[in-house]
Order: C-alpha cells, then structure tokens, then sequence
C-alpha cells in the first residue's frame, strides 16, 4: 500500500527492494510501525535497472520471500529481468508493505533526544530507528585508465548497456569477468561481435554440482548449515576486508542454466587478454595475469566450496550422484599488448562493478573503504541497522535466498516479538 511520509514513526526503511521487503515483513509480524522509503518511482527494485536479456542466476525457487513462497511452474527455471521486478513489486502488495514511493533519502542524522531525523524528497520524518536496505550497488566503478582510451571509442558501464544496439558496430573491448561481464560476453558473442575480454580475478562455480543446481547446496548450507555444523565462509573469514567487493563467481541462467567457461570462450574466438596496465594511443600494455586468473577460476570452486559441499552432503544423509564435472583443457596465448583499432573494437563495456555511496547518512559509521561497521547488520549506534550488503554475514548475504536469513537475525537484535509461523525457504531436493 502506497502511503505519505509521516511526520513520525518507530522504525524507518530505507530500500523497498527486496531487503527493504522482507525486513517490513518481520516488522509487520511483529506489530511494529514503520514505513518504506523508496527513491525510484515504481517497485521492482535494482533488477529493473538491468540490461534487457538478464537472466537470474538463481533459481525460480530462491526468489521466494516471507509470506510469498515460489509456486510458480518452473521451480528450476531463471526468471528473466521483469519478471523478478514484477515478483518483488507483487511482493509489496502481497504483504501490503507501507512504501512512499520516490521518496529519496537526502540526509541521515541523530536527533539531540535521541533516535534518528530523515530529510526526504517528500518531507522530514523522525524515527527511533533505521534499517538502510540500499544494497551495495550504487555507483558505477571505472577504473581510471578508461580516461587514457581513444576517445573514438564508445565506453559503456554495464548499468547503462540495454543491449546490443546499444553499442556502435565492430568488436567490443569487455573489462571484467564476474557474473554480469562473463554473460553479457557470451551474449555478444552470440549476436556475432568479436568479444577482446580483460579477464579479472573472480572465480567460477559449477551450474550443477552432484546432480543438483550449485544453488541447492549454496542456499543448504546457508539455512540449514548451522544445524550440521558446515556453514558459509562469513565475513571474518576473508583474508582481506577489500574481498568483500570482488566480483561473484561466474554462471548463466541462459538457456536452461549453463557453466560459462573463459577457457572455452577463448576457444571459441573470444580474445582473452589480462589487466589493462597501460594505455599508447591505440594499444593496450597488458599484465601478464591471464595464466594465474584462469587458474584461479578454475580452482575457485573446489577450493572455496567443494568440501564445504561434500561435508553438507554426508551429514545430511543425502543419496546424489558422483561428480561428474569434465575438465576443459585450452590454454589460449597471452599476448602482452593488443592494438584495438587493429582488433576492429570501437566500443568497450565496463563490467567492473559498483561502489558504494551513502554519504546521505551523516554518521561516523564507515570504514576506509566506505563500508559500514557493522556486525551482520548491527552497527555500533544504537537503532541503526542495514540489510542486503555484500558480505554482511556471508557470501550468501546479498542473495535471493540469504537476505531473509540476516533480517531474522537483526529481528532478533532489534527484541522483536514475532507471533506468526517463522518463514521457511522450500529448498527442493
């Protein structure tokens, strides 16, 4: 239900995309007063802000929310982009969330007497709390060498590519090979460009692992981990802070769900080179990373996950196949430099990622990178909570599945009575 900003509430929202969403669920079973600010003009969230063939790489399944289970037809299926946007707008609805629509957050403080004041496109609202359910995708990131390219060239982050004719004819520079960058390669291959891909450290995962989607054992040892003893890597497990930002392990949903391979992209006729290092008019100084980030995606997964599968797996008692995985053997040259105009590219689209922007919220509460202190979503002021960030607990955190998970926890820390059947995920088998 589409509500005006209140001059005065419990708990604000700030995000109604599917985290805003499901944390208004768990304050509606509670009985708590709250509201939704939501700065785009019509629900969906972020997936309506991608590119026309996005496919999840989720299962159907996972896009099922509190009080809004999947019981579609297609369970295993990927939902294509206006689908999911249609279901997290439905969703809103289902539950009859308060959102004020284009309400955008200008400013975030304390107020003097305590709690927080919320300065808004719509108007001023105090509340004695806030749950931020922004996300981490807010701004794109380029890296600075693009400013060195030949200014002939198109440049095109991936927030503003809708689809082929968006670009100019000829081939096409891609940097970045997380999820976004390694399929929207495959999908220009596909229309017949000839794809130069810069190659980054994000690793791969298998489409299906032991006769089951990766999802299935993914969103396993998320929810149901704990009470095996074999969970997710959690935040504190990374060796570096700044790994919270890398690029998620690579797949499709296209086509029924496929492995997306670099090695046989290269075989195929994409050009796969390493990191930009330098920019000569025309030519690209490359650096000689391309063996070592190929090995690495390769070993991503068995390294990162295989036992953490494995264990899940035995102390469940589950009866699956063998691993059936075939290796893919093709190592393509590594080239030192590349001319472009002579590879015929007159576009390049960055897939390199996003960074985040809350300098609205005027609180001493980031990191040196920007990040939130925070601890699975409680930080250190009392009454400020966020939901939905990359690695707020786990790598599942940002996921479908793993944002539901967060918000029962911060239900918890925020002292909610809940009276209503807990929301279980129907994690098939």
């Amino acid at each position: 239900m589409t509500v005006n900003v209140p001059r005065k509430t419990e708990t604000v929202i700030v995000g109604a995309g599917q985290a805003g969403l499901t944390m208004s669920w768990w304050l509606q079973a509670a009985g708590r007063d709250h509201v939704l600010l939501e700065r785009r003009t019509r629900l969906g969230g972020g997936w309506q802000d991608r590119w026309d063939k996005f496919r999840l790489v989720s299962p159907n399944w996972t896009a099922s929310f509190p009080g809004y289970a999947y019981d579609g037809a297609d369970p295993h299926g990927f939902m294509p982009r206006d689908e999911i946007a249609r279901r997290v707008a439905d969703y809103a609805g289902v539950i009859g969330a308060p959102v004020v629509l284009g309400a955008e957050v200008t400013k975030l403080s304390a107020r003097a007497g305590g709690g927080f004041r919320l300065l808004t496109s719509q108007g001023q609202i105090d509340a004695d709390s806030v749950v931020v359910a922004g996300g981490s995708f807010h701004a794109p990131r380029i890296p600075p060498v693009a400013d060195a390219l030949p200014s002939r060239l198109v440049q095109l982050h991936s927030s503003s590519y809708r689809d082929e004719s968006s670009l100019p004819q000829g081939s096409v520079l891609v940097v970045g090979t997380g999820q976004s960058g390694v399929q929207l390669a495959e999908e220009l291959h596909n229309a017949g460009r000839h794809i130069v891909l810069s190659v980054g450290t994000a690793g791969r995962v298998p489409r299906r692992y032991r006769g089951r989607d990766i999802f299935r054992w993914l969103a396993g040892l998320a929810v149901h981990g704990e009470e095996l003893g074999v969970t997710l890597p959690t935040v504190d497990d990374l060796p570096d802070p700044r790994l919270r930002f890398a690029g998620n392990p690579h797949m499709s949903g296209h086509g029924g769900g496929h492995d997306t391979n670099l090695r046989r992209f290269a075989a195929e006729g994409m050009t796969l080179i390493g990191r930009i290092d330098d920019v000569d008019g025309e030519r690209l100084r490359l650096a000689p990373d391309l063996a070592t980030n190929l090995a690495r995606a390769d070993e991503f997964f068995d390294a990162r996950f295989r036992d953490l599968v494995e264990t899940f797996i035995a102390r469940a008692g589950l009866d699956v196949p063998p691993d059936d995985r075939q290796p893919f053997a093709f190592d393509p040259a590594e080239p030192t430099e590349v001319d472009l105009a002579a590879l015929g590219v007159n576009s390049v689209l960055w897939t390199s990622g996003y960074r985040m922007d809350y300098r609205w919220i005027d609180l001493p509460i980031f990191d040196d990178h920007g990040y939130p202190r925070q601890s699975r979503g409680v930080t250190e002021i009392p009454g400020l909570y966020f939901l939905g960030l990359l690695w707020q607990h786990n790598q599942g955190s940002a996921t479908l599945f793993g944002v539901n998970e967060d918000a029962a926890y911060l239900a918890r820390q925020m002292g909610l009575r809940i009276t209503s059947d807990l929301p279980v995920l129907p994690i098939p088998n």
